[in-house]
């Protein structure tokens, strides 16, 4: 079995999805899209060896939309994350970029987006069920 954080990473272990949204202060797309071009080694280390599998952050205008696929626990991948000093170091830098919605609950920075759709390539669906020939 590999393992990260002792879970199952094997690739056939399924994929946990996850989307949020934030806004950026004014003026700051320049600065965050120059710190996004070079993340930091270690961050990135930290986000594979925490059973992230895919991450990405696009940007729309003011608005910033992240999305996750990870394997195992999200509570024990972020965790895991924000154990980081040098991830910790990161957010420093970025965090005052960033500014939560009006509609976000106190305390929270990015808002966790609600999944309404989603579909997966044939080798992990089973097509046969949906099949119209």
């Amino acid at each position: 079995m590999n393992t990260t954080m002792g879970q199952d990473t094997h690739p056939r272990t399924p994929l946990g999805r996850r989307g949020w949204v934030i806004a950026l202060q004014p003026g700051a797309r320049d600065e965050y899209r120059r710190l996004h071009q070079d993340v930091w080694p270690g961050v990135q280390r930290r986000l594979l060896d925490a059973g992230i599998a895919s991450y990405s952050i696009y940007m729309h205008g003011d608005l910033l939309f992240s999305y996750m696929e990870f394997r195992g626990s999200f509570d024990d991948v972020q965790s895991f994350i924000e154990l980081d000093e040098e991830t910790q170091r990161w957010w420093k830098l970025t965090e005052p970029l960033q500014r939560p919605l009006e509609s976000a609950v106190a305390g929270e920075c990015w808002t966790s987006m609600e999944e309404v759709f989603h579909v997966n390539s044939p080798a992990t669906t089973k097509w046969s069920e949906h099949d119209t020939k």
